[in-house]
């Protein structure tokens, strides 16, 4: 072990025995009574030293015997101390990739603040290399959340949509203007490649040494184009990632307001159907219109504002990276929604159905309620 104080949170002095590190409230840690010596110990604790050696100082240094490990112990009980050597082979594959590593050590330094165990983030980051995310959808939102998995070290982020770039397409997180005319899928691709840091994974290391073929979906995220199909997704088009199992992330932005959620876990939370009843039940005129909109004229503009589809596209990057971390975001059977001009947020809870059959209100687990659906496809417009 080569202990290291997490260099992430900032260290200061409360006073002459007392040093909290951290400074917000949701991380800070207070530690005293602090003697001097063992104040100025504090600064060895950078990763460079082993236990070993760290001993050696601390008696050099005037430090009783085993003030060494017990320091360093209550440290790590406090989540303040990681190991610089820590995280298993990923994580050592992934020092040696200096390249990579260094894009993405401030993604490492937030990590170590959130997970508090010894080589946790290291873990975390180097697992992310392996796992495979799918955006389904190019446009402002879609495009910019691949980016921003791709930057944060997910190995395998495929984009799907159809037709070509348009100039509202582009945005300073996605599709840049040397893409407009080019295909959404291939203008999404060589964005997520310009974003990878390091060369992407191959397909044998991504699916594990046993290089059994490619590894399956981690996460779809839902971010189409017209986000009316994610404010009202279809039941329809989730039925396979229901049936496989597939957690999936709905994100979007509709006229002038930003949706991100539910991140639905199949059997386990609402899915699109759950909410299409829910929806149904509180306004008997809702599948109506729903069908109306859904049969409008095709090729509109959608409205977009631009710092809008960009706050949605972070925090949905955000959860699906806090997901694929093993945490459950605040998103998880939970709808977030922002609009325009005063950027409230504000949540609405999509309990399971009890009518659906998705198995999350209770039933047995089969095709999800519908009866609204509308073209798979949806962002390929």
């Amino acid at each position: 072990m080569h202990p290291m104080v997490k260099p992430a949170l900032r260290r200061a002095w409360r006073d002459r025995q007392t040093v909290q590190f951290g400074m917000t409230s949701a991380h800070a840690v207070t530690v005293g009574p602090v003697d001097t010596a063992t104040g100025s110990f504090l600064a060895l604790l950078d990763g460079t030293r082993g236990l070993p050696l760290l001993r050696e100082e601390g008696r050099v240094m005037g430090l009783p015997e085993g003030r060494v490990d017990e320091l360093v112990a209550r440290l790590t009980s406090a989540g303040l101390i990681d190991d610089a050597t820590a995280g298993g082979a990923q994580a050592d594959a992934l020092r040696g990739r200096a390249e990579a590593f260094d894009r993405l050590r401030p993604d490492l330094a937030a990590l170590s603040v959130v997970h508090c165990e010894p080589g946790g983030a290291a873990r975390r980051l180097a697992a992310r290399r392996a796992m495979r995310v799918q955006v389904r959808g190019a446009g402002r939102v879609g495009a910019t959340i691949a980016s921003v998995l791709a930057a944060g070290g997910v190995g395998q982020v495929e984009v799907l949509d159809g037709g070509c770039t348009e100039p509202w397409d582009i945005t300073p997180g996605g599709l840049g203007p040397e893409s407009v005319g080019a295909r959404r899928d291939v203008a999404a691709r060589q964005l997520v490649r310009r974003a990878t840091p390091g060369r992407p994974p191959r397909a044998a290391e991504a699916a594990g040494t046993s290089g059994a073929g490619e590894p399956g979906l981690s996460l779809v995220i839902v971010a189409p184009r017209d986000g009316a199909a994610a404010y009202a997704p279809d039941p329809v088009a989730a039925e396979r990632w229901l049936r496989s199992g597939t957690p999936h992330l709905y994100a979007g932005v509709v006229e002038a307001t930003g949706v991100v959620g539910p991140l639905v876990l199949p059997g386990g939370s609402a899915c699109a159907g759950c909410m299409a009843l829910a929806r149904a039940e509180r306004d008997p005129a809702w599948l109506r219109m729903l069908a109306q909109w859904r049969s409008g004229r095709a090729g509109r503009v959608p409205a977009c504002d631009i710092g809008l589809a960009t706050t949605v596209a972070g925090l949905a990057a955000a959860h699906a990276l806090a997901f694929l971390d093993g945490e459950l975001p605040a998103t998880t059977g939970v709808r977030w929604e922002v609009s325009l001009p005063l950027l409230d947020w504000r949540q609405e809870p999509m309990p399971p159905h009890r009518d659906c059959s998705c198995g999350a209100g209770g039933q047995a687990h089969g095709e999800c309620a519908s009866g609204v659906g509308e073209p798979q496809d949806t962002m390929a417009g």
